[in-house]
C-alpha cells in the first residue's frame, strides 16, 4: 500500500512531487528534547524527532522519512524501518516505547506529520508559481471530510475563498493541527464572492515547559504558520528570533555540522557592511556555536559548552573605526576580515583568559596567524544564564 492508498490520508496525498521532496531534503537535522523546542516556521528549516539526540540516529530517521515521502511508502513499511533504526542505534526511553499502541502512535505522528507538512509546503510553492498566480490568484480552503474526528472550525472554513496575499493564510494555511488533513487549492477570480477572512478570535495555550502562546482558535499550538513560506529564512534568523530554543534544541554532537551550514550559507560580510552604514544597528549576528569547548576549558577553565558565538554590530563599528585611525603598524580592518572569526575561535594558535569586566564577566583572548597575519580577538563571556560568547575587541 502506498501513501496514496493509505486509508487515513488517501484523499490528501497523491503521488509525491518534486517540490515536496525538495522541501524535506533541504532540512537540517536538529536534536531536541521536546517536540516544541523548535516552533512554527522553524520546521521549514529543521527536521526533528523529539528525544532523538544522536546525529547518526537522526540521519537514519530522516532517511526513513525521506523514503516514505519520495517513494510513497506505506506507514507499515515505515514502521519496519523505524524498529530497525531504534534497535541498531540503541535508542531507549522514547515516548511510546514499550507497547504496541505506543509505538503505533509515535510512528504515525512522525510519518503523517512529515508527509502532511512536506506536502503542504510543496503545495505552497506550487500555488505561488507566477504563471499560476496570473490565472488563479485566489486560494480555497478545503476540509477533508474523510477524517474520523473533524474539527468544527476547520469544517466552517471549508470553501472559504480569499486572495493568496490575505494575511489569514499566514496563520491558517494547512496543516492546522495534529492529524489535520485540510488542504488549499488555487481558484480563478470568478470564485471569489467578496468574503472577508474568518475572525474566530484567539486563545492562550501552554507549551511543554509552561510558556503561554497566543494562538488562533481552531489551530493547535505550533501550527499557526504556512508550511513552506519560510524556506528562504536563514537558520541563524530562526535562532535569533527564538523559534529554535537553545541549548535544548542543539546538541554538541551536531554543532560542527550546523556551524558549517551557517558559514556556507550566510553572509558575515553583508552584516559587517550594514553595521557600518546603519549607525543605529545594535543587532548581534549569530555565527554558530562553540564546538571546541573541551579544548578551551582545558586551557582556561571557562565552560563554553553550547555557547552561541555572536558578532555585535557595535563591535564591527568600533573595530573598523579604531583600526583605521590608531596610527600603529596595523592595516585597516575590512569587512571580509570578519569571515575569519569562527575559524580563529575554533582553530586558534594561542589562548588565555583575560580580565574580568566591570560587570563581572570574564573575557577570552585568542590569537591565530592567518595568511602571514596575526589576528587577536577578545571575546566577552556572557555566562550560563545567557550562554553567549560575544566578540568585543579586535
Amino acid at each position: 500500500m502506498t501513501a496514496a492508498t493509505d486509508p487515513s490520508i488517501r484523499n490528501v496525498f497523491k503521488q509525491p512531487f518534486r517540490e515536496q521532496v525538495d522541501f524535506f531534503r533541504a532540512k537540517l537535522n536538529l536534536s531536541t528534547d521536546r517536540w516544541d523546542d523548535i516552533r512554527k516556521a522553524a520546521h521549514d528549516r529543521a527536521f526533528i524527532v523529539a528525544g532523538a539526540a544522536k546525529a547518526d540516529l537522526l540521519d537514519d530517521l530522516q532517511g526513513a522519512v525521506d523514503k516514505a515521502i519520495a517513494d510513497g511508502e506505506s506507514i507499515a513499511n515505515f514502521r519496519e524501518r523505524f524498529r530497525d533504526i531504534v534497535k541498531r542505534n540503541g535508542w531507549h526511553g522514547w515516548t511510546g516505547q514499550g507497547t504496541k499502541k505506543g509505538e503505533a502512535w509515535r510512528t504515525r505522528v512522525i510519518y503523517q506529520t512529515n508527509l502532511t507538512q512536506s506536502y503542504n509546503a510543496g503545495r505552497y510553492q506550487q500555488l505561488n508559481d507566477p504563471d499560476l498566480v496570473k490565472r488563479r490568484p485566489y486560494w480555497k480552503y478545503v476540509h477533508n471530510d474523510t477524517v474520523a474526528h473533524p474539527r468544527p472550525l476547520h469544517v466552517s472554513w471549508s470553501g472559504k475563498v480569499l486572495h493568496k496575499d490575505d494575511p489569514w493564510w499566514q496563520t491558517h494555511f494547512p496543516a492546522n493541527g495534529w492529524g489535520c488533513q485540510c488542504y488549499v487549492t488555487a481558484v480563478p477570480p470568478s470564485e471569489f464572492k467578496g468574503d472577508s477572512a474568518p475572525d474566530d478570535g484567539f486563545e492562550m495555550k501552554q507549551d511543554s515547559q509552561g510558556n503561554s502562546h497566543r494562538v488562533p482558535k481552531g489551530i493547535d499550538l505550533g501550527f499557526d504558520y504556512a508550511p513552506g513560506s519560510n524556506v528562504d529564512t536563514s537558520l541563524r534568523t530562526m535562532v535569533q528570533n527564538k523559534l529554535i530554543k537553545h541549548p535544548q534544541a542543539i546538541s554538541r554532537a551536531l554543532t560542527r555540522d550546523i556551524n558549517r551550514y551557517i558559514n556556507a550559507n550566510e553572509s558575515v560580510v553583508g552584516f559587517a557592511a550594514r553595521a557600518i552604514t546603519e549607525k543605529n544597528n545594535n543587532d548581534d549576528l549569530w555565527l554558530g556555536f562553540v564546538e571546541n569547548a573541551d579544548r578551551i576549558k582545558q586551557a582556561t577553565e571557562l565552560d563554553l559548552a553550547n555557547d552561541m558565538v555572536l558578532l555585535p554590530a557595535q563591535t564591527v563599528r568600533h573595530v573598523e573605526k579604531s583600526r583605521a585611525f590608531d596610527g600603529k603598524e596595523q592595516r585597516v580592518v575590512e569587512h571580509d576580515d570578519f569571515n575569519h572569526v569562527m575559524d580563529i575561535l575554533l582553530n586558534y594558535d594561542q589562548i588565555e583568559q583575560g580580565n574580568v569586566s566591570r560587570d563581572g564577566k570574564p573575557s577570552l583572548l585568542i590569537s591565530k596567524k592567518v595568511d602571514k597575519e596575526w589576528f587577536r580577538l577578545v571575546f566577552e563571556v556572557q555566562g550560563k544564564k545567557k550562554p553567549r560568547l560575544r566578540l568585543s575587541l579586535w
